[in-house]
């Protein structure tokens, strides 16, 4: 089994970074995409939910719930007094719950034994940190239910199946398995599928929908803002 206190977050990064370089992929969108994960953990948790709106204009608020009898972890104490402070949208909440969350995931994942924190030096230069993995058997262990659901076509729990959801709004389910003999893109719709499946309570599977919206709209900004500084 995995381990019971990994959050998506985490589980998330270790199936983005790579093993041996200890870098992220797509770094430029760590930011909105853990924001997401903790905000879609909050709402698996039924500690927030999305506000009903028939406006198209006006997005709709993600709004704080108490849970009764629950002894949170740190990291989602913190986002839940963020969205508690007053209703936002998914939007403004990804990339405000994102921030510098990934240098906490990191040392969180190195305490577990899951990474390791290592020195080096970019052109021989300059000092950079990179975070190889340590011990694989957890991050085997969630591509196994990826690979389960994704290529196998197994029903996904809610919490691989929103885990699904985070990785397709950043097009990088497809990546994260062997595809065999499926293409890119039949791995893509199986992702799209499980991502607007019925695998969890319309609360839940509304927030993470404004959730994975969220990021892509945030990952999109970011890309034509740095296509509009270079030109």
């Amino acid at each position: 089994m995995s381990h019971p206190d990994t959050l998506i977050a985490e589980d998330l990064l270790l199936l983005l970074m790579d093993d041996e370089k200890g870098r992220l992929s797509a770094s430029s969108q760590a930011q909105p995409l853990l924001g997401g994960a903790l905000l879609v953990q909050l709402a698996l948790d039924g500690a927030v939910e999305v506000e009903e709106t028939n406006s198209r204009w006006r997005p709709a608020k993600v709004e704080a719930r108490q849970v009764a009898g629950t002894d949170p972890d740190p990291l989602l104490a913190g986002a839940w007094e963020t969205v508690a402070q007053k209703p936002r949208s998914a939007q403004d909440l990804v990339s405000r719950l994102g921030k510098g969350v990934r240098e906490q995931l990191q040392d969180r994942l190195v305490a577990k034994g899951m990474l390791e924190r290592r020195q080096t030096r970019v052109l021989g230069l300059f000092p950079s940190t990179v975070w190889p993995a340590a011990d694989r058997q957890h991050e085997q262990q969630v591509r196994q239910r990826l690979q389960d659901c994704l290529v196998a076509g197994a029903a996904p729990d809610a919490r691989t199946a929103a885990l699904v959801a985070l990785l397709a709004a950043v097009d990088q389910a497809h990546k994260v398995v062997d595809r065999g003999a499926l293409s890119t893109g039949e791995v893509k719709r199986r992702a799209k599928a499980i991502s607007e499946g019925a695998w969890a309570a319309k609360a839940v599977r509304d927030a993470v929908a404004a959730s994975q919206t969220a990021i892509t709209a945030a990952v999109m900004a970011s890309t034509a803002a740095t296509v509009s500084a270079g030109s």
